[in-house]
Protein backbone atom coordinates (compact mmCIF):
# COMPACT_ATOMS: atom_id res chain seq x y z
CA UNK A 1 0.00 0.00 0.00
CA UNK A 2 1.21 3.51 -0.83
CA UNK A 3 -0.64 5.62 1.74
CA UNK A 4 -4.30 4.82 1.14
CA UNK A 5 -3.67 3.79 -2.45
CA UNK A 6 -4.17 0.06 -2.95
CA UNK A 7 -1.30 -1.59 -4.80
CA UNK A 8 -2.72 -3.47 -7.76
CA UNK A 9 -1.14 -5.16 -10.73
CA UNK A 10 -1.85 -5.51 -14.42
CA UNK A 11 -0.64 -8.80 -15.88
CA UNK A 12 1.92 -7.46 -18.34
CA UNK A 13 2.67 -10.45 -20.55
CA UNK A 14 0.72 -9.28 -23.61
CA UNK A 15 -2.18 -6.98 -24.41
CA UNK A 16 -3.35 -3.44 -23.58
CA UNK A 17 -1.46 -3.10 -20.32
CA UNK A 18 -0.75 0.66 -20.42
CA UNK A 19 -4.41 1.57 -20.79
CA UNK A 20 -5.35 -0.33 -17.63
CA UNK A 21 -2.43 1.13 -15.68
CA UNK A 22 -3.59 4.62 -16.69
CA UNK A 23 -7.21 4.05 -15.58
CA UNK A 24 -6.20 2.50 -12.27
CA UNK A 25 -3.75 5.31 -11.60
CA UNK A 26 -6.44 7.91 -12.38
CA UNK A 27 -8.64 6.22 -9.78
CA UNK A 28 -5.97 6.59 -7.10
CA UNK A 29 -4.42 3.11 -7.16
CA UNK A 30 -0.72 2.34 -7.04
CA UNK A 31 -0.81 0.36 -10.30
CA UNK A 32 2.18 -1.68 -11.44
CA UNK A 33 2.92 -4.12 -14.27
CA UNK A 34 3.21 -7.75 -13.11
CA UNK A 35 5.29 -10.31 -15.00
CA UNK A 36 6.83 -12.47 -12.28
CA UNK A 37 5.57 -14.36 -9.22
CA UNK A 38 7.58 -12.06 -6.95
CA UNK A 39 5.71 -9.04 -8.38
CA UNK A 40 2.36 -10.81 -8.05
CA UNK A 41 3.07 -11.44 -4.37
CA UNK A 42 3.27 -7.68 -3.75
CA UNK A 43 -0.16 -6.69 -5.12
CA UNK A 44 -3.60 -6.88 -3.54
CA UNK A 45 -5.50 -7.25 -6.82
CA UNK A 46 -4.84 -8.03 -10.47
CA UNK A 47 -6.22 -6.95 -13.84
CA UNK A 48 -6.02 -9.38 -16.75
CA UNK A 49 -5.96 -7.22 -19.91
CA UNK A 50 -7.31 -7.75 -23.38
CA UNK A 51 -5.03 -9.30 -25.97
CA UNK A 52 -4.85 -12.85 -27.28
CA UNK A 53 -5.83 -15.43 -24.66
CA UNK A 54 -3.79 -18.26 -26.17
CA UNK A 55 -0.65 -16.08 -26.10
CA UNK A 56 -1.31 -14.91 -22.54
CA UNK A 57 -1.75 -18.57 -21.57
CA UNK A 58 1.56 -19.63 -23.14
CA UNK A 59 3.48 -16.71 -21.67
CA UNK A 60 1.95 -17.20 -18.22
CA UNK A 61 3.32 -20.73 -18.20
CA UNK A 62 6.68 -19.64 -19.64
CA UNK A 63 7.08 -16.98 -16.94
CA UNK A 64 5.94 -19.34 -14.17
CA UNK A 65 2.83 -17.27 -13.53
CA UNK A 66 -0.01 -19.71 -14.16
CA UNK A 67 -0.02 -21.52 -10.82
CA UNK A 68 0.71 -18.44 -8.67
CA UNK A 69 -2.20 -16.59 -10.29
CA UNK A 70 -4.50 -19.61 -9.84
CA UNK A 71 -3.49 -19.86 -6.18
CA UNK A 72 -4.16 -16.15 -5.54
CA UNK A 73 -7.57 -16.40 -7.25
CA UNK A 74 -8.45 -19.41 -5.09
CA UNK A 75 -7.34 -17.46 -2.01
CA UNK A 76 -9.77 -14.64 -2.82
CA UNK A 77 -7.62 -12.00 -4.51
CA UNK A 78 -9.81 -9.56 -6.50
CA UNK A 79 -9.26 -9.96 -10.25
CA UNK A 80 -10.79 -8.07 -13.17
CA UNK A 81 -10.50 -9.53 -16.68
CA UNK A 82 -11.37 -7.67 -19.89
CA UNK A 83 -11.86 -9.48 -23.22
CA UNK A 84 -8.98 -12.02 -23.26
CA UNK A 85 -8.76 -11.53 -19.50
CA UNK A 86 -12.35 -12.72 -19.18
CA UNK A 87 -11.42 -15.83 -21.17
CA UNK A 88 -8.48 -16.45 -18.82
CA UNK A 89 -10.79 -16.18 -15.79
CA UNK A 90 -13.47 -18.53 -17.12
CA UNK A 91 -13.68 -22.08 -15.81
CA UNK A 92 -14.49 -23.30 -19.32
CA UNK A 93 -13.41 -22.09 -22.79
CA UNK A 94 -15.60 -23.67 -25.45
CA UNK A 95 -13.36 -23.07 -28.45
CA UNK A 96 -9.82 -22.74 -27.13
CA UNK A 97 -6.89 -23.78 -29.31
CA UNK A 98 -5.37 -27.23 -28.74
CA UNK A 99 -3.80 -27.39 -25.30
CA UNK A 100 -5.02 -23.96 -24.21
CA UNK A 101 -5.24 -23.48 -20.45
CA UNK A 102 -6.70 -20.67 -18.38
CA UNK A 103 -6.59 -19.51 -14.78
CA UNK A 104 -10.23 -20.27 -14.03
CA UNK A 105 -12.19 -19.30 -10.94
CA UNK A 106 -15.19 -17.71 -12.66
CA UNK A 107 -18.12 -20.13 -12.94
CA UNK A 108 -18.86 -19.42 -16.61
CA UNK A 109 -18.24 -20.90 -20.06
CA UNK A 110 -16.99 -18.47 -22.71
CA UNK A 111 -16.56 -18.57 -26.47
CA UNK A 112 -13.51 -16.83 -27.94
CA UNK A 113 -13.93 -14.43 -30.88
CA UNK A 114 -17.68 -14.89 -30.64
CA UNK A 115 -18.34 -11.81 -32.78
CA UNK A 116 -15.97 -12.63 -35.65
CA UNK A 117 -12.68 -11.04 -36.66
CA UNK A 118 -11.20 -7.57 -36.20
CA UNK A 119 -13.42 -6.17 -38.97
CA UNK A 120 -16.49 -7.22 -36.98
CA UNK A 121 -15.56 -5.04 -34.00
CA UNK A 122 -18.35 -2.74 -32.85
CA UNK A 123 -19.50 -0.28 -30.19
CA UNK A 124 -22.80 -0.10 -28.33
CA UNK A 125 -24.38 1.26 -25.15
CA UNK A 126 -25.19 -1.23 -22.40
CA UNK A 127 -27.48 -0.98 -19.42
CA UNK A 128 -25.57 -2.18 -16.35
CA UNK A 129 -27.97 -1.89 -13.39
CA UNK A 130 -25.20 -2.53 -10.86
CA UNK A 131 -23.42 0.61 -12.09
CA UNK A 132 -26.48 2.84 -12.43
CA UNK A 133 -26.75 5.60 -15.02
CA UNK A 134 -25.59 6.53 -17.58
CA UNK A 135 -25.34 3.41 -19.77
CA UNK A 136 -21.89 1.95 -20.39
CA UNK A 137 -20.43 2.71 -23.82
CA UNK A 138 -18.80 -0.63 -24.69
CA UNK A 139 -16.22 -1.41 -27.37
CA UNK A 140 -16.05 -5.02 -28.59
CA UNK A 141 -12.82 -6.02 -30.38
CA UNK A 142 -12.64 -9.70 -31.42
CA UNK A 143 -14.55 -10.17 -28.19
CA UNK A 144 -15.62 -13.30 -26.33
CA UNK A 145 -19.14 -13.92 -25.13
CA UNK A 146 -20.34 -15.74 -22.01
CA UNK A 147 -22.34 -18.72 -23.26
CA UNK A 148 -23.43 -20.06 -19.89
CA UNK A 149 -23.34 -18.89 -16.28
CA UNK A 150 -23.07 -21.29 -13.37
CA UNK A 151 -24.82 -21.00 -10.03
CA UNK A 152 -21.94 -19.08 -8.45
CA UNK A 153 -21.74 -16.23 -10.99
CA UNK A 154 -24.01 -13.25 -11.63
CA UNK A 155 -24.79 -11.55 -14.94
CA UNK A 156 -24.09 -7.80 -14.91
CA UNK A 157 -24.87 -6.95 -18.54
CA UNK A 158 -26.20 -8.49 -21.74
CA UNK A 159 -26.58 -7.29 -25.31
CA UNK A 160 -30.13 -6.71 -26.62
CA UNK A 161 -29.99 -10.17 -28.24
CA UNK A 162 -29.41 -11.74 -24.83
CA UNK A 163 -25.71 -12.55 -25.20
CA UNK A 164 -23.96 -12.09 -21.85
CA UNK A 165 -21.02 -9.68 -21.85
CA UNK A 166 -20.33 -8.84 -18.18
CA UNK A 167 -20.31 -11.09 -15.12
CA UNK A 168 -19.05 -11.18 -11.56
CA UNK A 169 -18.56 -13.72 -8.83
CA UNK A 170 -17.37 -12.65 -5.40
CA UNK A 171 -14.07 -10.84 -5.97
CA UNK A 172 -13.92 -11.75 -9.67
CA UNK A 173 -15.20 -9.44 -12.41
CA UNK A 174 -15.16 -10.00 -16.17
CA UNK A 175 -16.23 -8.02 -19.25
CA UNK A 176 -16.18 -8.99 -22.92
CA UNK A 177 -15.47 -5.37 -23.82
CA UNK A 178 -12.78 -2.77 -23.11
CA UNK A 179 -13.82 -0.01 -20.64
CA UNK A 180 -10.17 1.04 -20.44
CA UNK A 181 -10.26 2.46 -23.99
CA UNK A 182 -13.46 4.52 -23.72
CA UNK A 183 -12.97 6.53 -20.53
CA UNK A 184 -15.42 4.26 -18.67
CA UNK A 185 -13.95 3.88 -15.18
CA UNK A 186 -16.83 2.36 -13.20
CA UNK A 187 -15.79 -1.29 -13.68
CA UNK A 188 -12.25 -0.51 -12.53
CA UNK A 189 -13.68 1.42 -9.58
CA UNK A 190 -15.82 -1.61 -8.69
CA UNK A 191 -12.71 -3.79 -8.84
CA UNK A 192 -10.80 -1.36 -6.60
CA UNK A 193 -13.67 -1.38 -4.10
CA UNK A 194 -13.17 -5.16 -3.82
CA UNK A 195 -9.44 -4.68 -3.38
CA UNK A 196 -9.91 -2.17 -0.56
CA UNK A 197 -12.47 -4.42 1.12
CA UNK A 198 -10.06 -7.37 1.16
CA UNK A 199 -6.81 -5.54 1.95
Amino acid sequence: MAGNAPKVGVLALQGDVREHLAVLGALGADAVPVRRPSELAEVAGLVLPGGESSVIDKLSRLFGMREPVRERIAAGMPVYGTCAGLIMLADSVLDGIAGQQNFGGLDVAVRRNAFGNQNDSFETDLDVPALGEPPVHAVFIRAPVVESVGANATVLASLPDGRIVAVEQGNLLGTSFHPEVTGEHRFHARFLDRVRATS
